[in-house]
């Protein structure tokens, strides 16, 4: 062979050589550039799925007392908090036979969230604000109301 046929062939080696490692580069690339984007969108729906599920709720009751008049057996809707270590309000008017439902809010916390008026055989422990300790208090009176630990306490009157 010649010189000439030697450089030829040694020219087409790399320049050959040089296009197939372009051409895999290029591919690896576009891969990588594919990923990154798969990756990217699954990322940004994954953050508004959590924006859109853990966003916090409208509907929690947002009063101290709401009596219900409006119609007779209307629920009497109760949101409690704390003040200074204990229920707040601690003193709570509601009519007698009539449904009354407690919401404690988020500031309520440890064994105040465990809520319970012994004489009218009331206990529940609320995880939430959403949950709701519900009853009607069959007679009229002033029954005290309690945590678990007898902590926190208040005053129900039922007129």
């Amino acid at each position: 062979m010649s010189k000439s046929t030697l450089y030829g062939i040694l020219i087409f080696l790399v320049i050959t050589d040089k296009t197939v490692d372009y051409n895999t580069e290029r591919k690896v690339l576009s891969v990588r550039e594919n990923r990154t984007k798969c990756i990217t969108i699954i990322g940004f729906l994954y953050i508004l799925m959590g924006f859109i599920f853990l966003r916090p709720n409208s509907a929690v009751i947002t009063g101290n007392i709401v009596n219900s008049d409006v119609i007779q057996r209307q629920v009497q809707k109760v949101l409690i908090g704390t003040k200074n270590f204990n229920y707040y309000p601690n003193e709570i008017k509601v009519k007698a036979n009539q449904p009354v439902s407690i919401a404690l809010d988020s500031s309520v916390a440890g064994c105040l969230r465990s809520f319970n008026i012994k004489d009218l055989g009331v206990s529940k422990y609320a995880k939430t604000p959403i949950e709701t300790i519900d009853f009607t208090p069959a007679k009229k009176g002033t029954f005290k109301f309690t945590c678990s630990m007898g902590m926190g306490y208040g005053n129900l009157i039922a007129e």
